[in-house]
This record gives structure tokens, C-alpha cells and sequence, in this order.
């Protein structure tokens, strides 16, 4: 039987990985205020470990530490999103501008979508193991 490589996880982490790294500067003001003190190498190394699970994901034998370690990150990076979305709706009740208020709304919408990526991430682990007993 051929691995599934959950692509629904591997495609944005390269992306989001590879931004993260070439413009680490998009992702600062999203870093939770009690951690911006150290915003750029947090920032750095999470592209680092997204491009690092997204690689993980497409080899079988790494495919099982990848995907708890997506799994994981997805997790780790919530609180970062949920900040975005306060610091949006922030800015769209003080300038009540269209912009403002449906980058909120998009912003709102993106924290349950990673509820499915989390789960993509952690069947990758089980389709992984699954394949190895087969």
C-alpha cells in the first residue's frame, strides 16, 4: 500500500515556512505580547520547524515524528493567531473601515481551519504507522 503524505499540511507549512523565513517581519506583531521580546527568533524558528515537518511529512520513515511534531506546532502556533485576531478586531472597532472589520472576520474564520490541519497532521502519524504494518 502506498503512504499517504497528508498534503493538506505539507503545502502550507512550505509556504508559511519559507515566508516565515523570508520576511520574518510579517509574522512579529502576531507574537503574543508577553513573548515579542524575542518575536524574530521565534519567528525564524518556526519556519525552521515548519519546513522541517513539511519535509518530515513526505518520507515515510519520518513521517510519524513529523506529523506529531506538526501536530504539535499547529498547537504551539494557535496562541500567535488568536493575538492576530485580537489585535484585528482591535484596529476594526477603533477605524470601523470595511477593510478593517472583514480582516477580522478572516481572521476569526482562520482558528477553527487549523482544527483540521491539526487533525490532517496527526493521521499522517496513524496512515504512516498503518502502511509499516501492512
Amino acid at each position: 500500500m502506498r503512504d499517504k503524505v497528508e498534503w493538506l499540511v505539507v503545502v502550507p507549512f512550505a509556504i508559511s515556512g519559507a515566508v516565515h523565513l523570508a520576511r520574518p517581519q510579517v509574522f512579529e506583531p502576531i507574537i503574543p505580547t508577553a513573548l515579542r521580546p524575542w518575536s524574530r527568533p521565534l519567528v525564524l524558528a518556526s519556519g525552521l520547524a515548519e519546513l522541517a515537518c513539511a519535509a518530515g511529512l513526505l518520507h515515510p520513515r519520518t513521517r510519524v515524528a513529523a506529523g506529531t511534531a506538526s501536530a504539535a506546532l499547529l498547537l504551539a502556533v494557535w496562541p500567535a493567531n488568536v493575538q492576530m485576531s485580537i489585535d484585528l478586531g482591535r484596529r476594526a472597532r477603533r477605524r470601523r473601515d470595511t477593510r478593517s472589520v472583514a480582516a477580522f472576520a478572516v481572521s476569526l474564520l482562520r482558528l477553527p481551519v487549523q482544527v483540521p490541519l491539526i487533525r490532517a497532521a496527526w493521521r499522517a502519524r496513524s496512515s504512516s504507522a498503518r502502511s509499516a504494518r501492512a
